[in-house]
């Protein structure tokens, strides 16, 4: 399954762990494909260098590696239309339907287009319940 992971899934896994953690480790255990644009790479640099700022002791290094490394990188999916009320969010559901994938956010913006050219938006408790009850769960 090819998903789309927004900054908020990334950032939380790498700095607080929890459920966003659990959907990097199930990318990490092969149950799904990261797929990211430069953009979205570029996003997730610059939230965590902040972040890490106020969280010194905090490493997200080796989790940016390793999507730069291993995600499935496509070409920024340009456009004009407004897709969320966040513009800034837009990028996302880009690259999922430029992708054939999904999108993995907590951010009502994003939740609230869900089924915009097909692409489905799940919270990162919701894929990790369609994982474990998927045909990749038997």
């Amino acid at each position: 399954m090819r998903v789309v992971l927004d900054t908020n899934v990334v950032v939380s896994a790498a700095f607080f762990g929890g459920t966003p953690l659990r959907v990097i480790n199930a990318w990490i255990d092969g149950h799904i494909q990261a797929v990211l644009d430069p953009s979205i790479f570029d996003e997730y640099l610059v939230v965590c260098h902040r972040l890490g700022a106020k969280y010194p002791d905090t490493d997200f290094q080796p989790l940016l590696t390793a999507l730069l490394a291993h995600g499935v990188f496509v070409a920024n999916a340009d456009g004009d239309e407004a897709v969320t009320a966040d513009p800034d969010d837009d990028k996302f559901m880009r690259c999922a339907a430029a992708a054939g994938a999904l999108v993995v956010s907590g951010d009502r913006h994003l939740l609230d287009v869900d089924g915009w050219r097909g692409v489905r938006v799940m919270t990162p408790a919701q894929i990790l319940a369609e994982l474990s009850t998927g045909p990749e769960a038997t």
